[in-house]
């Protein structure tokens, strides 16, 4: 009877560790669907980190997963954060007027054959915002002509991120973190 009792407190205890872990600091993602290749390809897993939600702030680059609808989590990149305009021109995006790099999109770039590979638009145009509002943030995916993203549901709150993500486990192959 000891030994049932042993083995059963073990197991509860496992449990408590598992709920804990996975509510708390981090849980599995299957990324679904095209919108943030390059980057991340359809069926890739991912670690989500959910201590972000409580220690520090999000940046512009992080890859994030958010509850896009109850049934649904999307994975993006924050693109703005609270406070920042933002407008696409010539393909080039500009944040507080200042034009900044996306080397994670020079792989797609180089596809375009001279192509736009994101249409020119502002903040404004978009979300009828000039600035990213506090606790929110304006997010794309990476494969910006195949993206439902915040050009077409809006800002995403603070409180609907689930956690910032940036390791894959799956496939092998892929096996470590994203590079920005």
């Amino acid at each position: 009877m000891k030994e049932v009792f042993s083995w059963l407190k073990a197991i509860v205890v496992a449990l408590v560790i598992a709920f804990v872990i996975r509510t708390f600091i981090f849980v599995p993602v299957i990324v679904e669907g095209e919108s943030m290749m390059p980057t991340l390809h359809n069926a890739d897993r991912m670690i989500v980190s959910k201590i972000s939600n409580y220690v520090g702030e999000l940046d512009r680059g992080d890859i994030v997963v958010f509850h896009a609808t109850e049934s649904k989590d999307y994975i993006k990149r924050v693109i703005a954060i609270p406070g920042d305009t933002l407008e696409y021109r010539d393909d080039v995006l500009y944040i507080n007027g200042e034009a900044v790099e996306e080397p994670y999109l020079d792989e797609f770039r180089a596809q375009m054959n001279g192509f736009p590979l994101t249409e020119n638009f502002t903040l404004e145009q978009v979300t009828g915002e000039s600035v990213v509002p506090e606790e929110s943030y304006f997010v794309m995916g990476d494969n910006r002509q195949n993206s439902k993203d915040s050009r077409e549901i809006g800002f995403v709150s603070k409180e609907e991120i689930v956690g910032k993500t940036n390791f894959i486990f799956w496939p092998l192959d892929d096996v470590g973190t994203v590079e920005d």
